[in-house]
């Protein structure tokens, strides 16, 4: 059995994947924490929702679960997220990295600790449906070529705190590399006033706040006289902590490195 310890594990997304963790036939949850000073601390971790007694309490801090974990699902902030890679580069612990928000720095130095010391998943969508999506969007992107204007649109509940969502950032990434494009030169993250007309190249990625909304991402694709949507909506965040499970059960057994939900769904060369 693979044993596994949560981070953020009194947040909603964690107790989601305590409970995708305790269902799964490989793994074992051995540990879960909190920011110190949290209330959960100290007690059981799936008592907080209704989960259940599971024997394991919520511990402050991740040093104190770290000892003899096989791997760390995180879904925390971007910032405890490079403080516990660096942890867990320490202890050779494997990591699956669910946080949005990493900066390209933060990122580099998370991709160099793995290579160097311990076998990473990082996805900012572990979803099984959305992972196919990022595959529709670059296979639609590369057939429409540039006669097809690219829109996205994503929306969220109103507490999530980076915009625009990691999955759109990605979905932009896979239709602009299908386009042979880079989106850090061509994505519009907003639009506002006298403007003026789209350009060619350009690909917009806006964002909506609002309610209790788990996830939605619609990709337009838009063309002269027709137009064609790919949408992606999540009413449950299980998907996402499905996700996470499987990919916890399948790194841990995978040498040093840098990996994404494409590695674990055999999705690369769909």
């Amino acid at each position: 059995m693979t044993k596994v310890i949560v981070a953020g594990a009194a947040g909603r997304m964690g107790q989601r994947i305590l409970q995708m963790v305790l269902a799964h036939p490989q793994l074992a949850l051995c540990g879960a924490f909190e920011q110190p000073g949290n209330p959960a601390i100290g007690k059981d971790a799936g008592s907080i929702s209704g989960l259940g007694e599971t024997g394991v309490a919520i511990s402050a801090g991740i040093e104190s679960v770290i000892q003899g974990a096989d791997v760390l699902i995180d879904f925390t902030f971007h910032e405890a997220t490079v403080e516990f890679a660096q942890v867990a580069a320490r202890h050779g612990v494997a990591m699956v990295i669910g946080t949005t928000g990493l900066s390209s720095e933060e990122l580099a130095l998370i991709h160099q600790l793995a290579v160097d010391h311990f076998p990473c998943v990082q996805s900012p969508n572990m979803a099984v449906g959305v992972n196919v999506l990022f595959k529709l969007v670059e296979k639609t992107a590369a057939v429409l070529g540039d006669a097809y204007d690219v829109e996205i649109v994503e929306a969220h509940h109103r507490m999530k705190k980076d915009a625009p969502s990691g999955t759109a950032l990605k979905l932009g990434q896979m239709a602009a590399g299908a386009l042979g494009r880079d989106l850090a030169q061509v994505g519009v993250m907003e639009r506002h006033g006298l403007i003026g007309e789209r350009t060619d190249k350009e690909i917009g990625i806006q964002t909506i706040r609002g309610g209790d909304i788990v996830g939605e991402h619609t990709v337009y694709f838009a063309g002269a006289g027709e137009r064609i949507e790919i949408t992606h909506r999540a009413t449950s965040r299980d998907n996402f902590a499905r996700g996470a499970a499987l990919a916890a059960a399948w790194v841990a057994t995978q040498p040093k490195g840098m990996y994404t939900m494409f590695d674990v769904l055999d999705l690369k060369n769909f």
